[in-house]
């Protein structure tokens, strides 16, 4: 039988985050000022991203298994230093982009930004594929599935509700179609209309309108048969 994973679907949503940031800051003409305004609220949101996501594993995902792997805790909890220190010298670029004046100078940090986004990025992946393989099995080892769940309702909770918006965009983003449908089934079978309707309102704003359509017609087709 098939656990349940406790980091899916945050992750997809947060891998969905970097690609397209770093698109975007590829993309990104740091001499034009409207393009690169984007790049810098972007970069910024997904600094305040990732730092609560860190901040959510360590208060909730790590705290279960602390008493039985401590070392294991400590370790990972030392890799969410280093990414915020990453996500800190991601900033300090930021700052040194808002003195720039000369478009040369634009240009040359703007490279020095896109690089450091980079390190970032590939640090945060292979950190989350080591959490993924590291400490889900763990999580199996001590806790059944429905106690994992709890621990997902608990992190759900303590969301400021914009918060949480936000991180399901980019969850809907990093899934495909089917397990959009199956979330979809799943919350409109136990939870409460509103949050249906929300989730539902959040994947026709988030998905291209041929994946929307396709995704509507088979929600559609499962409550017809159901």
């Amino acid at each position: 039988m098939q656990r349940y994973n406790i980091f899916f679907p945050v992750h997809r949503g947060l891998r969905a985050l970097l690609f397209e940031t770093a698109q975007q800051l590829q993309q990104t003409d740091f001499i034009n000022t409207d393009e690169a305004a984007d790049a810098v609220e972007q970069i910024n949101n997904v600094v305040r991203i990732f730092d609560g996501h860190a901040s959510k594993e360590d208060n909730y995902v790590f705290a279960a298994i602390a008493a039985y792997e401590p070392s294991v805790v400590d370790a990972f909890e030392q890799e969410h230093v280093e990414d915020h220190k990453l996500g800190q010298d991601l900033q300090n670029w930021l700052t040194a982009f808002g003195y720039a004046v000369a478009p040369s100078a634009k240009q040359t940090i703007g490279a020095e930004l896109t690089k450091s986004f980079i390190e970032f990025s590939v640090f945060n992946l292979r950190h989350m594929a080591k959490e993924e393989s590291v400490i889900n099995p763990l999580l199996w080892r001590y806790y059944s599935d429905e106690e994992l769940h709890g621990i997902t309702q608990q992190i759900l909770k303590s969301l400021a509700p914009e918060e949480a918006s936000v991180m399901t965009g980019w969850m809907v983003r990093g899934l495909n179609n089917t397990e959009i449908l199956d979330w979809l089934k799943g919350v409109k079978n136990t939870a409460p209309q509103p949050a249906f309707e929300g989730l539902l309102s959040i994947a026709e704003s988030e998905l291209q309108p041929h994946r929307w359509s396709l995704v509507q017609d088979a929600l559609f087709e499962g409550a017809l048969l159901a």
